[in-house]
């Protein structure tokens, strides 16, 4: 969805094509003499929310996205430090591995990492679509798209060549989070060719200042590859309040 914020991810490096041409070489030194460390500055004191600045929320804030960025991997604790250590090392100018020799492996171990995590995403999915199919006012459609009336609407429903306004909220089967438009205190706008297949199916099923419940399978989700934010096979809720149909693009 538009609202995600999306840094640069860890598997996008293994993507990335080293160098055709070396870096420029650090300044020389003096012969015998080693080259002095890159200044590390000493890790702050942890902060509460209300204590920190503007600024350290959005550093803060940075952390988190990263860590949205290496959900796909499932990572454990354990492997988190390995995490931290390879970003202090690399501030301290002092990486124990070659990038080069070892980036190109991330995407393979992401690809395995994700085959994982979407067999435990659809074993807890399943369980989770077998009820919300049962609650009342509950339509399952042939897509496996399970949609809620949660407020009627009384304006018009939009096409699929429609762009469409929207309040939403994203969780997963378990409740956390991943997304919010009403936190970031701006609608959402698109295309509803431009959207995952649940959202094209189910906000046509809605009409101009109704609010519904849409229970999208992986399949018309994100599918076995995820996003940031959202492991992959996961089985999406979203909050939904159509706002205004903006026109046909």
């Amino acid at each position: 969805m538009r609202g995600f914020l999306i840094f640069l991810t860890v598997a996008a490096w293994a993507q990335t094509p080293a160098p055709k041409t070396a870096p420029a070489p650090p300044a020389a030194t003096p012969a015998g003499q080693a080259r002095p460390a890159v200044p590390v500055a000493a890790a702050p004191k942890p902060l509460a929310a209300n204590a920190m600045t503007d600024e350290q929320k959005v550093i803060y804030t940075l952390g988190l996205s990263i860590y949205r960025s290496l959900a796909q991997f499932g990572l454990s604790p354990a492997e988190l430090d390995y995490v931290k250590k390879g970003l202090t090392d690399a501030a301290a100018g002092k990486p124990e591995v070659d990038v080069q020799v070892w980036g190109p492996k991330i995407q393979q171990f992401a690809t395995a990492r994700a085959s994982v995590g979407a067999e435990q995403q659809k074993g807890a999915s399943a369980a989770f679509l077998a009820k919300a199919a049962t609650e009342p006012g509950a339509k399952k459609t042939d897509s496996g798209m399970i949609y809620k009336e949660l407020r009627a609407g009384t304006g018009a429903s939009p096409t699929a060549a429609d762009s469409v306004k929207v309040n939403y909220r994203g969780t997963l089967v378990d409740g956390s989070e991943f997304d919010n438009s009403y936190k970031r205190g701006e609608p959402a706008e698109f295309p509803l060719t431009g959207v995952i297949k649940c959202w094209t199916e189910g906000v046509q099923m809605m009409k101009v200042g109704g609010k519904a419940q849409l229970v999208c399978p992986a399949e018309i989700a994100y599918g076995p590859q995820g996003r940031p934010g959202i492991p992959g096979g996961a089985t999406l809720v979203f909050e939904v309040e159509l706002l205004q149909i903006t026109g046909a693009k």
